[in-house]
């Protein structure tokens, strides 16, 4: 059983390698053939290869985003903005962590603002941090004035949460940004803190 079992995975990194290549050599046909592959990561592999090419359709995207297995999805989140026509929102409910995550990264690359207010809600009430940080960067990526109240939340949120939130009200002019800006002066994450000098243009003479 181990012995086929670690041929599996040779064979299996073999045509990971075969659709790397076909990526770096411009062949398109080469690359599809292992679209249909049984193993997530030679799929995940020959969709990044079509995204090198510049052949890379809104169907494969549609492929990748609606993947059964979830490290297929979130190499489709990944590639982002290079990937025509993802419809990465659609992933924002994903019962996995770690795609909500990337998904997060994702509609912030590509800045679709009808994604707002499922990142308000994902940067609000989501349970898992990272995935409450990538939704906040992704906010202010797409600087929607709706979602500056989730931002500010996020600055009461754990250091790495802040440290995003501090960053993301740079797209948010406002009084209310502004004074959320002058009171993370103040942050005990002096990360936080030295960010918020950075955009207000002050310096505070903490170290």
């Amino acid at each position: 059983m181990t012995g086929r079992g670690n041929q599996a995975s040779i064979d299996s990194a073999r045509r990971r390698g075969d659709a790397t290549l076909a990526g770096h050599a411009g062949d398109e046909p080469a690359a599809r053939s292992f679209l249909g592959d049984p193993d997530p990561e030679v799929r995940a592999t020959a969709l990044g290869a079509l995204v090198r090419m510049g052949r890379a359709t809104p169907e494969d995207a549609a492929a990748g985003i609606g993947d059964p297995d979830p490290r297929a999805r979130r190499r489709a989140c990944e590639l982002g903005a290079a990937l025509p026509g993802a419809d990465f929102a659609s992933l924002l409910g994903d019962h996995d962590s770690a795609i909500v995550e990337a998904a997060c990264y994702a509609v912030g690359e590509v800045r679709d603002a009808l994604a707002v207010p499922a990142l308000v809600r994902i940067a609000s009430t989501h349970t898992d941090a990272l995935c409450r940080e990538s939704a906040v960067a992704a906010l202010g990526a797409i600087g929607d004035p709706v979602g500056l109240p989730a931002v500010l939340v996020g600055l009461k949120d754990r250091p790495q949460v802040r440290r995003r939130a501090v960053i993301a009200l740079a797209a948010f002019e406002s009084p209310q940004s502004t004074a959320a800006l002058r009171q993370c002066l103040s942050d005990r994450d002096w990360q936080v803190r030295q960010a918020a000098e950075d955009l207000l243009g002050v310096t505070t003479g903490d170290d």
